[in-house]
């Protein structure tokens, strides 16, 4: 037993000993005087350049943005459109027909036959099929039918352009497959 008690003591003592004057005090003095030494190295900042501003050598030409170099422009294009604006028309004297009453969007392929030698588009609306053929008018656009595939229809829709002038593009209805 007392070997025992020998042993404890002899721990006792030794944790007694790492109780005391500990190295931490001495790591953390180290490390102030090392920062206190430790001076970072930055390089000083260049002064900035002296901004020369370029005398505007083009004073007595037309300014850029001007309304004077737009209106020039805009009369210009006018010019051009002017000779090609009186073949493009929309027909409104005409009466239009029942599918121009829906947006192009809304209408979809659904198929094509071969009626009396002619092509013929099988086009739902609303869950209605029409039957349309070459030269009927189709959507909202003053769309004109052009071209009857088995895939597709071509129009020939006359809209307005952002100047207001009457302009053709072509619009197609592609052939419309469930999926199953």
């Amino acid at each position: 037993m007392r070997a025992v008690y020998g042993l404890l003591a002899m721990a006792g003592l030794i944790g007694l000993a790492g109780c005391g004057a500990s190295r931490e005090d001495d790591i953390r003095q180290w490390m102030v005087e090392e920062r206190n030494q430790t001076r970072p190295k930055v390089p000083p900042i260049s002064a900035p350049k002296q901004f020369k501003p370029e005398a505007y050598t083009n004073a007595s030409a037309i300014e850029p943005f001007s309304n004077q170099k737009l209106t020039q422009a805009l009369k210009r294009d006018s010019a051009q459109q002017a000779s090609n604006g009186a073949l493009v028309a929309p027909e409104l004297a005409r009466r239009k027909e029942p599918m121009e009453a829906f947006p192009l969007d809304t209408m979809s392929l659904v198929g094509s036959i071969i009626k009396a030698g002619q092509p013929v588009a099988l086009v739902k609306v609303d869950s209605l099929l029409y039957q349309v053929k070459l030269g009927n008018y189709l959507g909202q656009n003053y769309g004109k039918v052009t071209k009857i595939t088995e895939t597709e229809v071509t129009l020939r829709e006359i809209v307005q352009d952002a100047v207001g002038e009457w302009i053709e593009r072509v619009a197609t209805l592609q052939l419309q497959e469930k999926s199953k």
